[in-house]
């Protein structure tokens, strides 16, 4: 008779159950997020190393104790919170307009020939011209207002959204467009039950460029008779010879854009696991 033996199994293995499978994602996520930390620390040794040389004087390079102590000293007054509120409003406004029509357009593009070929060439020329380039003709066209600045930051949201949503669009398989077809898909229901679900991965990705575009163009947006914004806050620091205050504007646009990226790739995740 043949005795057959359990299988070995490591005493110290956490049992397969949910709360197992929770603890190991948790250490994961954590070892990630520590693997993540290394870089930024070594650049603030190296920033702090650096400024302590004597290489660059304190109105060049400040310290990162110099940089924390601008930190308390506007959030004291009351500052920065207004500040850093002003400019998430203007990206997030400004995100919702120009993803919401880089969708639009670029699911038009993607999906029809014939607007392809009279929308494409056009807008691929306009999407050339440079942030800075819009900024007379916004105050010309808006005034000096919130709206040219959100426009602005629309602007550089739509493209790289628009740009991913036509290609994605434009290269679906054709046999999966069939496929849709044959079980009775047409039109709004084969675009949002078959080609949606087929360029989601692309298409969140393209979102959340757009909103790292956007970023990019606050800046240009809070050149347009701004008082307030960390665009304002790192002209007006440049101007004033505040180095401490420009190193931080840098920074905080720095982690803002993390976060809200952060945010985007969460809802990411999730819509991947539902469509895929």
């Amino acid at each position: 008779m043949t005795v057959t033996e359990p299988p070995l199994t490591r005493p110290d293995a956490p049992p397969s159950t949910p709360a197992g499978r929770s603890s190991r994602r948790l250490r994961s996520v954590l070892a990630a997020a520590g693997a993540g930390l290394v870089l930024p620390v070594l650049l603030v040794v190296g920033w702090h190393l650096l400024a302590a040389s004597g290489r660059f004087s304190p109105a060049q390079l400040p310290a990162p104790l110099d940089v924390a102590a601008a930190l308390g000293e506007l959030a004291g007054r009351g500052e920065l919170w207004q500040h850093i509120a002003i400019s998430m409003q203007r990206v997030l406004l400004g995100f919702a307009a120009g993803a919401g029509a880089g969708l639009v357009l670029g699911g038009l593009v993607g999906l029809s020939v014939q607007v392809r070929a009279f929308l494409a060439p056009t807008v691929q020329a306009i999407r050339a011209v440079p942030s800075l380039a819009w900024v007379p003709l916004l105050l010309l066209w808006l005034g000096i207002g919130e709206t040219p600045k959100i426009t602005l930051v629309a602007i550089g949201v739509f493209f790289p959204v628009y740009t991913t949503i036509a290609a994605a669009l434009e290269h679906v398989d054709p046999k999966l467009v069939e496929v849709g077809r044959a079980y009775g898909r047409s039109g709004l229901r084969l675009f949002l039950q078959v080609q949606l679900p087929a360029i989601a991965p692309p298409a969140l990705s393209g979102l959340r460029l757009g909103l790292a575009q956007g970023w990019l163009f606050l800046v240009a947006a809070e050149l347009i008779a701004s008082s307030i914004g960390l665009g304002f806050l790192l002209i007006d620091s440049q101007n004033t010879g505040r180095t401490d205050i420009l190193l931080l504007a840098i920074v905080l646009l720095a982690l803002l854009g993390k976060l809200t990226d952060a945010v985007l790739g969460v809802g990411e995740r999730a819509l991947l696991r539902r469509w895929t």
